[in-house]
């Protein structure tokens, strides 16, 4: 019998969560079975949507994604969680998400062995059997309908929150966008900002949001770019006392590049795929939206991209003293 808080099952991003699903299909397909590393990863792991299965410790446990071509696969489940329902979880996610896309039909290759399990979900395998990386497979397909029942998995499944556009003109829609963006975040968030921007990010409704992220237990993280350190600390900012209190979870570090320090925007990224973009980091407007997995991709990595060369702050330094 399994138990619902025993795991979680969330949507993946394939650059902010990349080491979880890496670690996953690593240990699954690499080490167990031998399948050769170049051969694991490809051109389309960027282009899929992905779902993880998380523990209690936040730890990954099983993998899966659905291609452009829609076809389920990379579906992986360490071995510790197999018999668990976590891998029946993993697939009903794939294609739950394969109906909300209009998809008609979703397809697999499946390693022969493993049949039983995907034709006791819907899949009917057709074609001969093949090998792939010298394991038997062979071919499977769902018909989908839009009539379909919606599907509750075993497993707590995140939703994904509804794309919406959001265009900021003021400082009232900007604080209204960030409480928003940041109610919407689960355990992760990534800011890059001038001066930590006190009248976005020091409001109690604000605040209120980092403290829930703060205390949300193992993996939670709170990265912060901070071109301007001196002048978060002069003003007073109440997100310093707080990320003192939990210098786990909260990082600032300062650019040393002078591209890094003159980047003219600012940006707000959540681990739910949400971001508000300005492109004047002094100025309020700018364009934000709730799930817009292709532009959060190329936020992330060019945040990513700029925390690699950034360095801990001297003057926030004493934050982990």
């Amino acid at each position: 019998m399994i138990i619902d808080d025993d795991f979680r099952v969330e949507p993946a991003d394939w650059h902010a969560d990349n080491a979880g699903l890496r670690f996953v299909r690593t240990d699954v397909f690499i080490n167990e079975q031998q399948i050769p590393e170049d051969e694991e990863w490809d051109a389309l792991d960027a282009q899929s949507i992905h779902v993880i299965a998380r523990d209690n410790n936040n730890q990954p446990i099983a993998t899966g994604r659905l291609t452009p071509d829609h076809k389920i696969g990379r579906m992986a489940v360490i071995k510790a969680w197999r018999g668990k329902h976590v891998g029946d979880a993993i697939m009903r996610a794939l294609v739950q998400r394969a109906q909300q896309m209009g998809y008609p039909t979703v397809e697999l290759s499946a390693q022969s062995y493993a049949i039983p399990f995907y034709a006791k979900l819907g899949f009917v395998a057709y074609g001969d059997e093949y090998l792939d990386c010298n394991i038997p497979h062979r071919m499977m397909r769902m018909e989908l309908t839009a009539a379909e029942a919606p599907y509750k998995p075993v497993a707590r499944l995140l939703e994904t929150p509804v794309p919406r556009l959001i265009t900021v003109d003021s400082r009232a829609e900007a604080q209204a966008c960030v409480v928003e963006l940041l109610s919407l975040a689960h355990r992760e968030l990534c800011i890059y900002t001038r001066d930590l921007d006190a009248e976005l990010f020091d409001t109690e409704a604000a605040l209120e949001q980092f403290r829930r992220i703060g205390v949300a237990g193992r993996g939670a993280s709170v990265r912060i770019v901070v071109q301007q350190a001196g002048a978060a600390l002069r003003d007073g900012h109440r997100l310093i006392p707080l990320a003192q209190r939990l210098t786990s979870v909260f990082q600032f570090r300062t650019p040393e590049s002078e591209e890094d320090r003159h980047y003219p925007s600012a940006f707000l990224l959540t681990d739910r795929r949400s971001y508000y973009f300005r492109v004047l980091g002094s100025r309020y407007e700018g364009e934000a939206h709730t799930y817009f997995p292709g532009r959060h991709a190329q936020l992330q990595e060019t945040f990513n991209q700029v925390w690699e060369r950034c360095v801990s702050s001297e003057e926030l330094r004493h934050l982990y003293l």
